[in-house]
Order: C-alpha cells, then structure tokens, then sequence
C-alpha cells in the first residue's frame, strides 16, 4: 500500500511528462496568482505519502499546510463520508438542523479549552472565516470597535483577515483597509534586540501592547487581541508561556477578549489536542478559539469556540452561511476527533517531534548555516541563516532546499517573515521509516544546497 512506501523517483527529473503536460494546462486555465511552485501533480495520496501521475512516491511534510494531521485517505475517514454521502451531501443549518452539527458542536465544546463552563460552537468553511467571526463576536460581546495583532501573524485573505495578516504580499493592491486593527510585537526571541536576556526581551514585547494602548487605540475601546499560540507563517514561533500569561493579565485588566487562532496549530499538532491546552495548564486559558484545516481530514470546515455568555451576545443574522457546517465535513470530523483520540496522535506527536529536533538541533551544531531550531510536538521550525553571528536571513538557500529535496521525494515548505525557515507538518501518521528518509533526503540537500 502507499501508506507505507518509501520516497521514490522513476522518472528522469520532476516533473515527470504526464505532470509536465497537467501543470502546462495549468498554466493556461488558472491565475498564475494561484502560485505553486512545486512540480507534483498528485494522483493518490495515503498516509503521508503521495503517487505522483507519473509514479514517482514523495514523503509530504506539508499535509496541505496543516490539513492533513490525521494523513491522506484515512480508511474510516473514507468509510463515515461516503456513509453520510449516501443519505445526503448538505442541508443549510439555518433550514434544516442536521443531528452531525449539534454533535460535532457539543464534542467541540467539551474539549477545546476556552474559559468557560459552559460554552457553545459553531461552524464556517476556512480558517479566515472562524478568524472574522471571532472578531464579530468579540466586538459584539464588548460593544468595541478595534483589535490587536502581532508582527508575524497569519489570518487570512478576506479583506479583514488580510489587514490583520503581517506579511502585506499576501494584501497587495488590495486597500483601502478596514480601520480598527493595531499591531504589536510577536516575541521572536531568535530575533530579540541585541544584548537582551529572554526575560527582559518578553518584557519587551509586553510593552509593546501598552505602546498600542498609548498610540494607537485606548485600552477601553479594544475588543480583542487575536494571537496564534504558534505562529505558523511567521516562522513557526512559539508563544512564551510568561508572555502568554502577561497577555491573558493586560485582556483581564481591561476588559479585552483573548481570541487563540488555532487554525494550523490544532489536532493533536503541538502535542495536545490543542495548543490553548498549554496556556490552560498556565492558567491562561483564551475566550475564544478558531480551529479548522486538520479539524475534517481535508474537507473545508472551521469552527469558533466561547463561553455561552459570549456567543450569545451575538445579534440573529450576523453569523452563519450558506455552506457551514456541511454534512460531509461535520461526518470527517467526528470521525477525525475519535481516531485521534482512541490513537493517542498527541502522543505521537511528542515522539515525532522529539526525533524531529533531535536531528535539526544536530544540524545547528553541524552546519553554519542552521540559525535556530523550535517548536511545540510536531509543529517544529528549522531558520537557515547566512552565518550564526549575524543571523542575516538566508531565503535563497531555503528556496533552494525546497527545489532540490522534492527532486529527491521530500516535499518541503518555507515560511517565516523572511521566507527563511523550513516547516515541519508531515502527518502524524508518518511512519519512523519515512520520517528517517525525509531526514535524508533534507540532510543531504542541505550539503548540497549550502
């Protein structure tokens, strides 16, 4: 079975002809704006492999950027959809009340850990949407008009997500704007001002949300700060449990909601089922959380979590929509939440991400090129520099260890605000023996590349 091969090229390059040939028609059917820069057209996916047209085998430690924690294909993912199939595709939820959302809403609630005792959920179709409504509801809940962001974040491409995102390449030509969205700084401690210990950096950074208070928007009119407990496109970086805790404190103080976007960092990613579980253990739980990507096994759904006072603050009409909460999806996703459950994925996250660091930390004692290794179970970014004293980001290398390690059956990805760090979000069902091949293949390319 696929599932359980090996990295595998037949052809003389990649893309193969039957790729080469699909990608041409590519290009003349779709907007090059829909950019993608790897050369794999898929015919199967199992597990964490993926069958290209051509038969070539590649190990994928993207999943579809975080979609795919539980793998391609599950089995009884497969099974409970065409199930479902068969008694019917979709039902609007604001016509007819199909019993696979009431269930997939009360699991929901009683395992994402929002504060709270009592807590509702409801769902959208991509992380972009559950980001907007939870800025909805959080103004609803506080009568305010403005948020706060961070540097390096990542919340979408709707036009009020795109202005909440850091990275402006992924907004341009787009304003004007909304208004109402501030930004302070993320503690990139790889990064902190020169000659700062960690304690002080972190203190640092909580300033600087104070500095917003004072320069952009008076606590009192803020309804949110929105945070990802690990930045994904920033570079996968980590929150500081200390920082994490001053925020929940500045939000308490003042009155603001803390909404937890756990859209790449959910299911079972970072070692918990979600990475809020840290910040509840610290006594920092968030108000609201926004999941989805791995939530359906590939299917489109999202979800927003909060205490019932909160939800219920909502005026009728003003969530809600056409597509959300499908059927199909909410089937996947019970089913994805027992298989991770009953499996332990969290668990297995620990261990891949142990061995995963282990071999990226060697890395950054054998290479000079390796500039900083971190991470949270799975969810493990590796930053490539041009030389460890300077720390100057090194973005040619990284575009160029994505191009050479897929001709080798490894499919890498690149994120950070510098476009210099390589993911890790292989599938957690990932065999250790395609996990050791990927470690290879990424060795061997980083020898070759550097």
């Amino acid at each position: 079975m696929l599932k359980d091969k090996l990295p595998r090229i037949i052809t003389e390059q990649i893309p193969g002809p039957k790729a080469k040939a699909i990608i041409e028609r590519r290009e003349d059917a779709i907007p090059t704006a829909i950019k993608c820069i790897y050369p794999v057209v898929i015919e199967k996916g199992e597990g964490a492999m993926v069958e290209d047209v051509d038969g070539n085998y590649f190990v994928d430690w993207v999943g579809g950027v975080g979609v795919l924690n539980i793998g391609y294909s599950h089995p009884e993912i497969v099974a409970v959809v065409k199930q479902q199939s068969e008694k019917y595709f979709h039902g609007m939820f604001n016509i007819v009340t199909h019993e696979g959302y009431v269930e997939l809403a009360e699991k929901m609630n009683g395992i994402v850990p929002v504060r709270g005792d009592v807590k509702e959920t409801f769902f959208a179709n991509s992380g972009a949407e559950a980001d907007e409504n939870a800025v909805k509801i959080a103004k609803a809940f506080t009568k305010r008009p403005n948020i706060i962001v961070f540097s390096g974040a990542f919340h979408g491409r709707t036009m009020l997500t795109m202005s909440m995102t850091a990275k402006k390449a992924y907004a341009y030509g787009m304003g004007p704007f909304p208004d109402g969205i501030y930004r302070a700084q993320f503690p990139y401690l790889y990064r902190k001002p020169l000659g700062m210990k960690n304690e002080e950096a972190i203190n640092y950074y909580v300033e600087s949300i104070y500095k917003v208070f004072e320069e952009c928007s008076p606590a009192e009119h803020v309804a949110a700060i929105v945070v990802e407990p690990l930045q994904g496109e920033g570079g996968f970086i980590p929150a500081p449990m200390e920082w994490v805790k001053a925020v929940r404190k500045i939000c308490d103080d003042n009155g603001i909601l803390l909404i937890a976007d756990e859209v790449q960092s959910g299911f079972c990613r970072t070692g918990k089922m979600f990475s809020s579980d840290y910040w509840k253990e610290a006594d920092a739980a968030p108000d609201i959380i926004t999941t989805a990507k791995s939530i359906a096994a590939g299917l489109p759904l999202s979800a927003i979590t909060a205490r019932k006072e909160i939800m219920e603050s909502v005026k009728d009409g003003t969530i809600g929509g056409t597509f959300c909460g499908n059927a199909l999806s909410c089937a996947a996703a019970l089913k994805v939440i027992e298989i991770m459950q009953r499996d332990h994925m969290d668990e297995r996250a620990c261990e891949m991400g142990r061995k995963v660091l282990d071999r990226f930390n060697q890395w950054k004692e054998d290479y000079e090129v390796v500039g900083d290794v971190r991470g949270l179970g799975a969810m493990i970014g590796i930053e490539f520099v041009k030389n460890k004293k300077t720390k100057e980001p090194n973005p040619k290398l990284v575009f160029d260890l994505v191009k050479e390690t897929v001709q080798n059956g490894l499919i890498i990805e690149n994120a950070g605000v510098y476009g210099n760090v390589i993911r890790f979000l292989a599938p957690l069902v990932i065999t250790d023996q395609q996990l050791e091949a990927g470690l290879d293949i990424f060795e061997n390319a980083i020898r070759k590349c550097m």
